[in-house]
């Protein structure tokens, strides 16, 4: 029988090992004189898992020696203005990315305001100008979470190469730019890819083919055990809070996969929370220093 000694994919070690090159890089560029890259985030309204996430961009802002600037946008903002101060941002130049953090209130049309980005700026890799050049194979800003799993994969040093990867879900932001980047022409990737989403029959049958398995599909503990075959890695990308009276923020967190049972039977997996999130901040300061050098 085949034992699998399961070993943890760690985002937060990989994504501080970035961090730290970083640090280096922007303290060289300040030496010499060079301004330190400029992103910009705009909030709007009080999503409380958004407010999490914008607060952990500018933390790791402020650590690798960033320009950061938090703009805060009440809930009811017209999309008119939100294109407004967009397109301020837009001519500054002062500032090398720009994000909008999603979800987006209902009466904003997020397609609108991606398209509103200047995509010299588009640091999270959503504008249709960087996800044609990444189709292509053109360098350009990669979407922030698959090109942080790319990385988190490269710092891991797993191979990829003529690999199956089955990929759960087909959202722009996560599942069509993650099969992309896997089936694409490098290392990591040349793997085949296989998709699956909501109407795919057969399901279980097609995970347990997959030499890499990454989810996205944003329901919790939705990779079971019987899912999932010996030696596989396996990238969970959900997150979602589920409620915990037992502890004191009264919910925890639980990822696509159920961790317990299927963690025995991977050769890699990544924790949730630790694992894929804080890679997509790694990446999203990458795409925000690339920006950064091309303009200065």
């Amino acid at each position: 029988m085949y034992v699998c000694a399961m070993k943890i994919l760690d985002g937060k070690l990989a994504a501080q090992a970035i961090k730290d090159e970083l640090k280096i890089t922007i303290a060289q560029r300040i030496i010499e004189g060079k301004k330190s890259p400029h992103l910009a985030a705009i909030l709007v309204g009080n999503n409380g898992a958004s407010e999490t996430y914008v607060a952990a961009k500018v933390k790791a802002c402020e650590e690798t020696g960033f320009t950061s600037t938090l703009i805060r946008m009440e809930e009811d903002i017209s999309e008119y203005r939100l294109l407004e101060k967009i397109e301020h941002l837009n001519n500054d130049p002062d500032v090398e990315g720009i994000l909008v953090q999603l979800p987006l209130p209902k009466h904003i049309s997020s397609k609108n305001v991606i398209n509103a980005i200047d995509p010299d700026k588009d640091v999270d890799g959503f504008h249709p100008v960087s996800v044609g050049k990444m189709v292509e194979g053109i360098p350009t800003f990669l979407p922030a979470t698959p090109y942080g799993i790319m990385l988190l994969l490269e710092h891991y040093k797993i191979e990829t190469k003529g690999k199956h990867a089955i990929v759960l879900g087909r959202s722009n932001i996560v599942g069509r730019p993650m099969s992309i980047l896997l089936s694409g022409n490098g290392n990591p990737g040349n793997c085949t890819v296989t998709i699956c989403h909501s109407h795919t029959k057969n399901l279980k049958e097609i995970c347990l083919q997959g030499d890499i398995i990454v989810a996205a599909i944003g329901i919790p503990d939705f990779v079971k055990e019987d899912m999932v075959k010996e030696g596989a890695v396996v990238i969970d990308v959900g997150i979602t809070r589920v409620e915990d009276a037992g502890r004191k923020s009264g919910f925890r967190l639980k990822g696509d996969v159920d961790f317990d049972a299927v963690s025995p039977k991977c050769s890699w997996i990544t924790p949730v929370p630790g694992g894929v999130g804080p890679m997509t901040i790694a990446a999203l300061l990458k795409n925000t220093f690339l920006s950064c050098e091309q303009k200065n």
